[in-house]
C-alpha cells in the first residue's frame, strides 16, 4: 500500500467517534484487533489515521528516528519491537512527532516520560512503561508491511485506537467497515432508547425463549 495514503478529516472523525469496539464487530476481520495488552497511556486518548509501520530491534530505536524523516503527516506510527519492553519513546520523540504531524503512536514495546506524554495529550498505546533507554544501532524496516502482535499492518491501513484497544482496518476494507459500523451504531442507539422505555434486552435481541429455560 502506498505510504502516502490519506483519509479525509470527516472519515477519520467518524471512525474515532464510532470507536474500536463497534468497528471491530463491523469489520468482520477478527485478526484486526491487536493484542489487548496494548493499552492507552492516559485515559480518554483516541486516534484515527493511516498506519505508518516500522520494526525496531529489541532495545534499539534507530528505526523510529529514521521514520521521523519519512512519515507522512497525519500518520499513526505502528512499531513492532518483538514485545521487548524498554523506553523506546519519550518526551523528546513526542515533540519531534508533533512537529512532524504524527497523529499518534502504537507500540508493542514500551515508553517513558509518562507525565510529559499525558500533559501534551499525545495519543500513545503501548505494552508497558520502562525507564530503560535504548541503543541506536540497527533498523530492520521502516515503512514496510509488518506483523504487529499477529495483526498484519501495511502503510495506509486505517488505525483506530481508544480506551478499548487498537484496531487495524486494511485500506481495502475501510469504506465497508465504516458503513457497517455506522449502521450498527444507529441500531444500538435505537435499542438503548427502547431500553430506557422499559423493554428488555431479551425482547430486543429476540431471546425471549430463554425466559422459561
Amino acid at each position: 500500500m502506498n505510504p502516502s495514503k490519506t483519509y479525509d478529516a470527516a472519515l477519520l472523525e467518524q471512525a474515532r467517534k464510532l470507536g474500536t469496539s463497534t468497528l471491530y464487530e463491523a469489520s468482520g476481520i477478527f485478526t484486526s484487533s491487536v493484542d489487548p495488552l496494548i493499552r492507552t497511556v492516559w485515559p480518554g486518548a483516541s486516534v484515527a489515521g493511516p498506519a505508518y509501520p516500522l520494526e525496531c530491534s529489541p532495545g534499539d530505536n534507530l528505526s523510529i528516528h529514521i521514520a521521523m524523516e519519512r512519515v507522512p503527516r497525519g500518520s499513526v506510527l505502528v512499531i513492532s519491537t518483538g514485545s521487548f519492553v524498554a523506553g523506546y519513546w519519550g518526551e523528546v520523540l513526542t515533540v519531534a512527532a508533533e512537529a512532524a504531524g504524527v497523529a499518534g503512536l502504537v507500540i508493542d514495546g514500551g515508553v517513558r516520560d509518562i507525565a510529559a506524554l499525558t500533559a501534551r495529550r499525545f495519543p500513545v498505546f503501548t505494552r508497558g512503561i520502562s525507564m530503560r533507554g535504548t541503543i541506536k544501532a540497527s533498523a530492520p524496516s521502516v515503512g514496510e508491511p509488518i506483523s504487529f502482535t499477529g495483526t498484519p499492518v501495511a502503510a495506509g491501513d486505517l488505525v483506530v485506537a481508544d480506551d478499548d484497544g487498537v484496531l487495524i482496518i486494511p485500506a481495502t476494507r475501510v469504506e465497508f467497515t465504516l458503513t457497517q459500523g455506522q449502521a450498527r451504531a444507529d441500531k444500538e442507539a435505537t435499542m438503548m432508547e427502547a431500553l430506557t422505555k422499559g423493554q428488555s434486552t431479551l425482547e430486543l435481541m429476540g431471546l425471549t425463549s430463554w425466559r422459561n429455560a
